[in-house]
């Protein structure tokens, strides 16, 4: 789905409906309409539901809003910041079909008098104050009604976005800014709902009316729905057999850390893959192998520290591995060895077959990162900031504060996927285009996880071979998902990287679900 600037969603508004004939009046209709119903059945049992709305576009929705939940048979109040004669184009003309009399509140005086105080006390609030057409800061009787929106105790549903936010702002929010606890957009997110930390509660969004033709916007910036996800873990044909989803190579391990490339080939099969074979060193290869006993398993040569050797690419042993594999997934738990990392850079260079490299693998194009290309190929790097400081020569803070620039040039300059790991990891191709991922928590903080990931994108890869961009959107969408699943049962502090492999069927059954609901989730 798409992200767009606030003039970007001013600009889509006007040609729905000078373009494509949709009246502006439907849009606000069908605004309204969206964020009633979640509201009802968000919080079914509410029976007592104010509506606060300033005097433009977002108090319009938020007439809408109150007429629907009036319909409903909820006890509705209005609470409207400005006087009835101040309202202007569509929402003076939904003001005029409001069941009830709205409490009008013209000043910081009358926001504390009997009547408002008492049409602030409901059981849900509904933030339809100002939308992401405002421009910080919020100053008078708006950020007084904020300040009090804020002290209640009541959930609060915030309509296009928490007012007093900057739409554009990809970080911080500064100034006065209503709390939500959900968040109900419409049409496509801006920048602000995607990082800008606005709720720990749900952010959907709804489509009003505007057709794809109308949605255009000049940021290449999208963010992963699970209708982006769905297609790509649909119903397998009756006579599918385990050849037709691909066979992952993973090329990892060494002594003390056999179980990264154990969980990399064990999440390859279990996102779905037909075949999965782990080729580590021969001393650890016993690890590896009871592991799980659907894992196939080769042994290689090994260096004196029990990592894989230069000698295992003597006779053509590699290739023979390599031969008849859809993806391989290099470095998970390969070490830094430097004799592995020679290995490491000769298998990337020198095969063309689809590549993901992770961990270690990417630490040996450290001073090497010239010769790391993905040009006539497929490959795809998944670092974490510091990987990703080390093959630009930089820092992990200089990294954090730059990932969007960061990740897309890289992406661009050496032609291959970037992954780069991290709160809202972000997936970068070569033609600019950058994905971001809202799904995980600070659970997924522990050694394996990324490991998990490698095996999860190689395992995508090799069933949608053709599809490589919406594979590995996919699997971080999956990943992070599954994260979330084990959350839920184990706890942020509990959490470990195998309890990602357990929580794999729920959170495809989760983005099966939520894709065909009426509102997107993001």
């Amino acid at each position: 789905m798409k992200i767009v600037t606030a003039a970007e969603m001013r600009e889509i508004d006007r040609a729905t409906s000078e373009r494509f004939g949709v009246p502006s009046l439907t849009l606000m209709e069908n605004a309204g309409t969206a964020v009633a119903e979640f509201t009802l059945s968000q919080y079914p049992a509410a029976k007592r539901i104010t509506v606060i709305c300033g005097k433009g576009n977002n108090g319009g929705d938020g007439f809408v809003i109150a007429r629907k939940l009036h319909e409903s048979g909820k006890d509705v109040h209005i609470v409207l910041l400005a006087d009835r004669a101040e309202l202007r184009g569509d929402a003076a003309e939904m003001f005029t079909k409001l069941p009830v009399e709205p409490v009008s509140v013209r000043s910081s005086e009358e926001l504390a008098n009997e009547a408002a105080r008492a049409a602030l006390h409901a059981d849900i609030l509904v933030d339809a104050i100002l939308g992401t057409g405002f421009r910080p800061p919020v100053t008078g009787l708006y950020a007084d009604a904020i300040a009090a929106l804020n002290a209640s105790d009541a959930p609060v549903v915030a309509v296009d976005i928490p007012s007093g936010a900057d739409a554009d702002v990809m970080g911080e929010q500064t100034g006065a800014v209503a709390r939500a606890d959900a968040i109900v957009t419409f049409t496509a997110p801006r920048p602000a709902h995607i990082f800008g930390l606005l709720t720990h509660g749900p952010i959907l969004v709804a489509p009003i009316g505007s057709p794809d033709e109308a949605i255009v916007s000049s940021l290449q910036f999208n963010v992963t729905t699970p209708r982006d996800v769905a297609p790509l873990i649909g119903p397998r044909p009756a006579a599918a057999n385990k050849r037709n989803f691909g066979h992952v190579l993973v090329l990892g391990g060494s002594l003390g850390k056999a179980g990264a490339a154990a969980m990399a080939g064990m999440a390859a099969l279990r996102v779905g893959a037909g075949l999965s074979t782990v080729a580590s060193p021969k001393s650890v290869l016993p690890t590896v192998a009871g592991f799980h006993p659907e894992l196939m398993t080769e042994p290689l040569e090994e260096t004196e520290a029990g990592s894989i050797s230069l000698r295992a690419l003597e006779y053509g042993r590699v290739d023979r591995l390599v031969e008849g594999k859809t993806v391989l997934a290099v470095g998970p738990g390969v070490s830094r060895n430097t004799e592995t990392a020679e290995f490491v850079r000769n298998i990337v260079k020198n095969r063309k077959t689809p590549t993901v490299l992770d961990a270690d693998g990417l630490n040996a194009f450290e001073n090497h990162a010239a010769e790391l290309s993905g040009k006539d190929r497929m490959l795809v790097i998944t670092p974490h900031p510091g990987e990703m400081a080390r093959l630009i020569g930089s820092i992990t803070a200089a990294v954090q504060r730059d990932r969007i620039n960061i990740a897309r040039s890289f992406a661009r300059e050496h032609e291959l996927i970037v992954v780069l790991k991290g709160h809202r990891t972000l997936i970068a191709h070569p033609d600019g285009t950058v994905w971001v991922n809202t799904t995980g928590n600070p659970g997924m903080a522990t050694g394996g996880t990324g490991d998990i990931l490698t095996g999860m994108t190689a395992g995508l890869v090799a069933q949608n071979p053709k599809r490589v961009l919406e594979a590995v959107v996919a699997a971080v969408h999956l990943h992070g998902l599954a994260g979330d699943v084990a959350r839920e049962n184990m706890g942020e502090h509990s959490l470990v990287a195998t309890d990602l492999l357990k929580a794999f069927p729920e959170a495809f059954r989760r983005v099966r679900e939520t894709a065909q609901e009426k509102l997107v989730r993001i």
